[in-house]
């Protein structure tokens, strides 16, 4: 079969933030120093030399990069200083688009504007959604009292106008689920692509049915604790990064899956589960958004010295979020009905266009493409070991 060359793909990989790409010489020493090179895997140097060979389809296939957590190690070794872990981010955001059908994932990493648009275009629709069909009760500022529990707190359900405390609940929970049936289906149809670009379109490839089953584990057993992190020389990270991964998961699991038994009136003490899990995702976000925010700013690690602007946006919509969380929790604790309202529809309005740009199509993605990739490494692995095993020969 022919190799298709395309011989400016490396300039357009320049719109996803490669800076110097021919610094690159293939000496080899990333590869060498990096704690997490397998016998198929030889990242970042095979990556970086399809890259600059044009070998666009061969790299859409190439998994090795998700093998990669980016610690910056490679870089800390390479003699050219060619920064071979920011030269494989850039790649990984050419990969993530790649993976993306509708074509918003380019957008979003090559054109600045687009993501800025999509962002309040969706944060504006939940302003106006909530102005028009959820505006707050007249009493809010007549009588706000009326909205006070017995505990001193703010009853966060009921302080929409002509709208029940149970009515208002559920039809913020099935919101809840609109969006992440949207934003779960097209990072699954990313996902399904990413397996047609990485095995299904290889003929020479056949996955028995039964591996997909017996290497299932390896994918949950990855997305829930990222292992091979633990194998870089920054133990921090990982345990940063995991900490911050499981406070989310669990924000988003009480958001989405448990808002009945998550936003209700009565104003539970501190250590019943809803708080416990609430603070803890609280804590987890701010502990690995805070050192990476820092670290972007004094760029003393290789990991944080160059920073994308899908990065910030990220991190500023991140921030924003859990700020404006915060914010209605206080203002519900201390019993100020007025600020409990906005906060709230302040926060949806920065929440739902933060999942539905940053979960299929940007930056949050990764966390499921990795653990996948790794899904798909055990694949071809169990084939290759079949094959091995019938081509034993047998003596009776």
């Amino acid at each position: 079969m022919a190799t298709r060359v395309d011989p400016n793909f490396m300039q357009s990989l320049e719109k996803f933030g490669v800076k110097d790409w021919k610094g690159c010489f293939h000496c080899g020493n990333c590869t060498a120093s990096c704690p997490l090179i397998e016998e198929e895997y030889l990242f970042p140097r095979k990556v970086i030399r399809q890259a600059q060979m044009g070998l666009k389809d061969k790299l859409e296939s190439n998994i090795d990069l998700w093998m990669c957590y980016f610690c910056g190690d490679c870089t800390k070794s390479c003699p050219r200083e060619a920064n071979p872990c920011e030269i494989m981010r850039s790649i990984r955001r050419y990969q993530m688009s790649a993976y993306d059908w509708t074509g918003l994932s380019k957008k979003f990493f090559t054109l600045q504007k687009w993501e800025l648009s999509f962002f309040f275009g969706i944060g504006i629709l939940i302003l106006i959604l909530f102005a028009i069909f959820l505006p707050p009760s007249p009493e809010l500022w007549a009588n706000p009292t009326r909205f006070i529990n017995e505990q001193g707190g703010v009853m966060i359900n009921n302080m929409v106008d002509g709208f029940s405390g149970e009515k208002f609940l559920y039809i913020i929970h099935y919101g809840d689920w609109i969006m992440a049936f949207v934003a779960g289906g097209l990072l699954i149809t990313n996902i399904l692509r990413m397996f047609y670009l990485s095995i299904w379109r290889d003929k020479s490839i056949h996955i028995p049915f039964h591996a997909y089953l017996t290497q299932l584990w390896k994918l949950i057993y990855h997305f829930a604790t990222q292992p091979k992190l633990r194998k870089c020389d920054d133990k921090l990270y990982w345990l940063g990064h995991l900490v911050f991964m499981t406070g989310y998961t669990i924000m988003f699991v009480l958001i989405v899956g448990l808002l009945p038994r998550f936003q209700i009136e009565e104003v539970v003490p501190w250590y019943n589960w809803q708080r416990i899990l609430g603070y803890y995702a609280t804590i987890g976000i701010f502990v690995f958004l805070v050192p990476v925010v820092i670290g972007r700013f004094r760029k003393n690690k290789c990991k944080l010295k160059y920073s994308h602007f899908t990065d910030w946006h990220f991190i500023i919509v991140l921030g924003l979020t859990t700020i404006s969380g915060i914010l209605v929790h206080i203002f519900r604790l201390v019993g100020m009905p007025v600020a409990t309202y906005f906060s709230y529809v302040i926060h949806l309005a920065i929440l739902v266009p933060m999942i539905m740009i940053e979960v299929p199509f940007s930056k949050w993605s990764h966390l499921a493409y990795r653990p996948f990739a790794i899904y798909i490494a055990a694949l071809k692995k169990a084939v290759v070991k079949k094959k091995q095993t019938e081509q034993v020969p047998v003596f009776a």
